[in-house]
């Protein structure tokens, strides 16, 4: 399971990505990729790693190789553009850019002189990843190299010191290897306790960690891997719910069945019965409303907020 650490599809071997939607939130998750989001309109808020922030219309947000990201936007109207793309585009010697911060305000690509060049930027990849006239690959890389590097000139980095960025990264790689570990060993008796542990922090630090970073609690999050591991195998298998639930780490039916329903708005039997075959792959997300969005051919799991 990949729910959170997000392994994008890309129509070919070059690595860059672009859509546009409305109205949306997603969950967190990470990635190996750089991603910018360009607000058109309305508002969104956002949390990446330690920073949390409502971006308006003309902000640009800079999510860097690691970085933790979600957005909890429910309440609110938004146009959003997305370009994701492989660190190699740039360099393959890549290193994080350690931005002090990864949003970049209209007033601020104002004052950089940058707020041609990003419309320019999503106008130029939307238009060459949808057309791919002959070098549309060279002309892409190139104007995502122009506009990082002249970003990188203009934008200032972190005023940390070097042990506190290292202890920084080093909590982020910590938190990586854990979801890695969890999507992995579901179906063990993971406790709040040995998270905890694993992280070398006291239980009630690493929840505050958890729930700054995530957006969700601890059990919260377990509860939805499992969640979802248990709806392939009820779609995929003739195992009893019995025998799904205790396999995927509930102690009991009662407990499994309230969780099932908290998390898809079905119980185990109704969504045995539902029609679209595909629907449990998704079940893990946390429903904010009745109406999820989810997008052919991408990866980008998105919650349609609600009217």
């Amino acid at each position: 399971m990949k729910a959170f650490h997000e392994v994008r599809s890309y129509d070919s071997d070059f690595m860059v990505w672009h859509s546009s939607y409305q109205d949306i939130s997603f969950l967190a998750h990470w990635h190996q990729e750089i991603e910018f989001i360009f607000v058109r309109s309305g508002s969104a808020h956002l949390s990446i790693n330690e920073h949390n922030f409502t971006a308006h219309k003309g902000d640009l947000v800079v999510i860097d190789t690691g970085d933790f990201h979600y957005s909890d936007s429910s309440k609110m109207k938004n146009v959003l553009d997305f370009i994701i793309f492989d660190t190699s585009i740039l360099s393959s010697l890549y290193n994080h850019s350690h931005f002090a911060s990864p949003l970049v305000s209209a007033s601020e690509l104002k004052r950089y002189g940058m707020e041609k060049d990003v419309l320019a930027l999503f106008a130029d990849v939307s238009r060459e990843l949808k057309e791919k006239e002959p070098y549309y690959k060279e002309i892409v890389t190139a104007r995502l190299r122009d506009f990082w590097y002249l970003l990188k000139r203009k934008r200032p980095q972190s005023c940390q010191d070097m042990t506190s960025e290292n202890k920084r990264m080093s909590l982020l790689y910590d938190m990586q290897q854990l979801l890695s570990y969890m999507d992995e060993h579901y179906a063990d008796n993971i406790t709040l306790t040995y998270a905890a542990e694993k992280m070398n922090f006291s239980e009630s630090h690493f929840s505050k960690v958890f729930k700054k970073l995530i957006g969700i609690n601890f059990v919260t999050y377990l509860n939805m891997v499992r969640v979802e591991q248990a709806a392939a195998r009820l779609k995929n298998t003739s195992s009893r719910v019995t025998d799904v639930a205790l396999n995927c780490g509930f102690n009991n039916v009662r407990t499994f069945n309230r969780v099932f329903k908290e998390i898809t708005g079905y119980t185990p039997s109704q969504f045995l019965k539902l029609t679209d075959p595909d629907s449990y792959n998704l079940t893990y997300y946390k429903r904010k409303s009745s109406d999820q969005e989810f997008v052919e051919n991408d990866s980008l799991t998105l919650i349609k907020n609600e009217t």
